[in-house]
């Protein structure tokens, strides 16, 4: 050892000296000494590197953080493995596996993206030729927004969002529930990389440890299941009923929460997903009022995500956001009901998944709570500006007189009227299978049907290792292109089997997809019957 090592080690903690150890080799050894104590210990380097690599690599899968070993994610897992190599081999793949409207068809609006086009490129504004392309309303538009945003779309802003971009969330939210806008601090809105970044923010400062709780329905999002395994804690389910239209059950979510606080869950926070995914409910005001009533009884944290807000496809149950809910109730729910409510550009007709824009507005929340998630956020340093353009286009669109008005109305409208069309299009085509029963695609983007496969297929697939219902889909994918995602991905009850599709395929595209879909199911019930 060398003289200078002895010399130090007097001074300092045994802790600092440990990677000085790992770097002496095997024959190496150190002798700390513990600067509360005069006790003295050898450590060997090379018991030191024992458990810290595996066949020559420190970064080695079965020495990585235990929950991301615990974590799954259904809708990018086997299947969509599967679909990639398939695509990559020359087979024509419909991704119908996950909610991404460009990819499968849907036209970004114009207003927005020229919009965008211009605060990407600034210099288009100085050029005569710029008049003739744009409309005046796009042009001043990006020229309002980039004051928004010093630097441009290349430089950080603030960690929660550009202040001015917050503000329009705010008086989208006044506008939307009725609410003065003086009741909505933009300080206590982060805009975000789409919601799912907000969504895991949230959960990872709830969480602590693994005796809390999350309640999440099921069938649900694999990203609150994902993420709260994740981040250590434990996810509670409660359940969706089926034969209720997969309507929210008051019994299930209590039977939840008493069990888990029998088996030493403290349950601090609860998920509800509305119009749902992948189970595609509306919930009604009176589901609303009475989640909300039970949040401020059991004293936990409702989680509102609500990106799929504009995505309705029937006139009965119009999208109300838990936020107005808990204003038109009253006292004690409005100033007491601690909630996050999440949105984001990827859903609706908008659908700009690649632009990675959402934002979570936080009502009834700690200020010190706000305050460290300002901290930790702060750590990313900037959400992504492209992202944040896209958001202020969708909360402040343009207005009745402005150059792009119609326009831009006609192009949403058509967009949502295709997809009402194509929500009936695919719930009857499931429904017109053999043992299949699929409830009406009543909001968000997804149909979520139940599969009642035959005893052999089921056989087959255990025959295999796989779930059934795993098993029915990679069929479906080698046979037709078509990638879906499993029921199991979701979570169901047990003994039933189901899929989740987008209705995203263009119209024009359902005819033959409906048609794959029809032919294969024939061939495969007729195989394992």
């Amino acid at each position: 050892m060398s003289a200078l090592i002895q010399r130090t080690v007097r001074a300092v903690s045994s802790s600092t000296l440990r990677p000085l150890a790992q770097q002496l080799g095997p024959a190496g050894s150190l002798l700390f000494v513990n600067e509360h104590s005069t006790d003295s210990r050898s450590f060997s380097a090379q018991a030191m590197l024992e458990g810290h690599t595996k066949e020559g690599k420190v970064m080695h899968e079965t020495l990585l953080n235990a929950n991301i070993l615990n974590t799954q994610y259904a809708v990018r897992g086997e299947l969509y493995l599967k679909a990639e190599e398939l695509r990559r081999a020359g087979k024509q793949i419909i991704f119908t596996n996950v909610g991404n409207p460009h990819a499968l068809g849907q036209t970004p609006l114009t207003f927005n993206r020229q919009v965008m086009a211009l605060c990407t490129a600034p210099f288009l504004m100085d050029m005569p030729e710029t008049a003739k392309m744009f409309p005046e309303d796009a042009v001043a538009r990006a020229k309002k927004v980039l004051t928004m945003i010093p630097g441009g779309i290349g430089a950080y802003s603030d960690s929660r969002g550009a202040l001015g971009i917050r503000q329009e969330v705010a008086q989208f939210i006044s506008k939307r529930d009725g609410t003065p806008v003086e009741e909505i601090n933009p300080d206590h809105i982060f805009l975000t990389d789409g919601a799912s970044v907000a969504v895991r923010s949230c959960l990872n400062a709830l969480i602590r440890n693994k005796n809390d709780g999350i309640l999440v329905p099921v069938p649900q999002y694999p990203l609150y299941s994902a993420s709260i395994a994740l981040y250590g804690g434990t996810m509670v389910p409660y359940s969706l009923d089926e034969g209720q239209n997969w309507g929210l059950s008051m019994e299930s979510l209590k039977s939840a929460v008493a069990k888990a606080r029998s088996e030493g869950i403290m349950v601090r926070g609860m998920v509800f997903i509305n119009p749902g995914n992948p189970t595609g409910q509306c919930l009604s005001q009176e589901n609303l009022r009475e989640l909300a009533k039970f949040a401020h009884e059991e004293k936990v944290v409702l989680m509102a995500d609500e990106v799929y807000q504009e995505n309705i496809y029937q006139d009965e149950r119009p999208f109300v956001s838990m936020r107005k809910t808990i204003s038109e109730m009253g006292e004690p729910y409005r100033s007491e009901v601690e909630l996050l409510s999440f949105h984001t550009v990827s859903k609706g007709t908008v659908g700009e998944c690649g632009l990675r824009g959402g934002y979570v507005e936080m009502k009834n929340i700690a200020q010190g709570a706000v305050d460290e998630l300002y901290k930790i956020a702060s750590v990313n340093l900037s959400p992504n500006v492209v992202g944040q353009v896209s958001m202020s286009l969708m909360m402040n669109p343009p207005q009745p007189g402005d150059a792009s008005y119609d326009q831009f109305v006609a192009e949403k409208a058509e967009i949502l009227a295709s997809l009402r069309r194509r929500a009936h299009i695919m719930t009857d085509a499931f429904n017109s299978l053999e043992d299949v029963t699929c409830n009406f695609t009543e909001g968000a983007m997804y149909s979520f049907p139940q599969i009642r496969l035959p005893p052999k297929a089921i056989a087959a697939a255990q025959a295999l290792g796989k779930q059934p219902d795993v098993f029915y889909c990679l069929r479906l994918l080698e046979e037709t292109g078509i990638s879906t995602v499993p029921g199991s991905g979701f979570g169901q009850e047990p003994g039933t089997y189901h899929m989740r599709t987008t209705i995203l395929p263009n119209e024009e595209m359902m005819p033959e997809i409906v048609k794959r879909l029809q032919n294969f199911h024939a061939a495969f019930m007729a195989e394992y019957k």
